[in-house]
């Protein structure tokens, strides 16, 4: 997989006016707390993506992930961006333009579901909350990890099971038990008794979701409305669809609620799109200071020309 560039100088069959332009494709990186994701376009066509936990190696995994896409499509060109909340030092030790998360999920949400009002995103390790209309605004949880997919983790082992394990049980439910999201040690003080008590698994899993769901409502919106057309991002609302509901039963003023294809990856959808954009910005900003660096202005660009 060889990174596009602008250095062609039109000599040999490259700089031929018959000779076949080059496709290059746009690739996005999103390198999260706890997944990498990767997706591969042609044009508005998904080529590959692919979604893993990185258990702490990020390098190690992002390696793999790349050597997987070499071994998919070998010789493939791409222009490419990362993202992500651990996407800045990975973007600077491969020389590859960063974009900021929020940012590269908006873009995707604009151009492929721009009826969309508000974007809920749940993470590994954060939460985001987005008003798109009637005007702009970007919540995200701060330092703890109450409230997303780490902690529903935690509270899957808390039941000696995984957290799909924990959405087929929240289907079941008749009943919930109030329950703090906001920190893992309340809530196992919250859900430790309950099982002592003999609360059903299937109640506990479905009040696991709706505390979580909780915390992103009361944290992050703090009062001002969710209404409109709502999407659901990131992997734990992709993956687990009784946590989605949990979010539909507290959210009566919405008119409408979307999950789309690839929700999990959306973020690297955005920065892909734009990966071309990124190249643009930098190859302009490298003229600019060669210009600045001394090199002549070409005839019609002095003043008054």
């Amino acid at each position: 997989m060889n990174p596009a560039t602008d250095t062609d100088t039109g000599t040999g069959a490259a700089g031929r006016e018959d000779a076949p332009a080059r496709r290059v494709h746009q690739l996005g990186i999103d390198v999260g707390s706890t997944t990498v994701k990767a997706v591969v376009l042609d044009g508005n066509r998904v080529l590959y993506s692919d979604y893993r936990r990185h258990n702490a190696d990020v390098r190690a995994e992002l390696g793999r992930l790349l050597a997987d896409i070499e071994a998919r499509h070998p010789g493939l060109e791409v222009l490419s961006a990362i993202t992500g909340s651990g996407g800045l030092t990975t973007a600077r030790a491969m020389g590859i333009p960063f974009v900021q998360e929020v940012i590269a999920g908006t873009e995707a949400t604009r151009r492929l579901h721009p009826e969309v009002d508000v974007v809920i995103e749940l993470g590994g390790e954060d939460a985001k909350l987005t008003y798109l209309h009637p005007t702009a605004e970007q919540r995200m949880n701060g330092t703890c990890a109450g409230g997303t997919g780490a902690f529903i983790d935690q509270m899957a082992t808390l039941l000696h099971m995984d957290a799909s394990g924990l959405d087929a049980l929240a289907a079941e439910h008749t009943q919930l038990y109030p329950i703090a999201s906001r920190c893992g040690v309340f809530a196992k003080s919250d859900i430790q008794p309950l099982i002592n008590q003999g609360a059903a698994h299937e109640d506990l899993a479905a009040s696991i979701f709706t505390a979580v769901a909780t915390q992103t409502i009361a944290g992050l919106a703090c009062g001002r409305p969710i209404r409109g057309n709502v999407m659901f991002l990131g992997g734990p609302l992709h993956f687990l669809p009784q946590l989605r509901e949990a979010y539909k039963a507290l959210l009566p003023k919405a008119d409408s609620f979307v999950t789309p294809t690839g929700a999990q990856l959306y973020v690297a959808i955005g920065a892909a799109l734009m990966a071309a954009k990124t190249a643009a910005d930098g190859a302009r900003s490298a003229g600019d200071q060669a210009a600045v660096g001394g090199i002549p202005a070409a005839a019609g660009d002095e003043p008054g020309a």
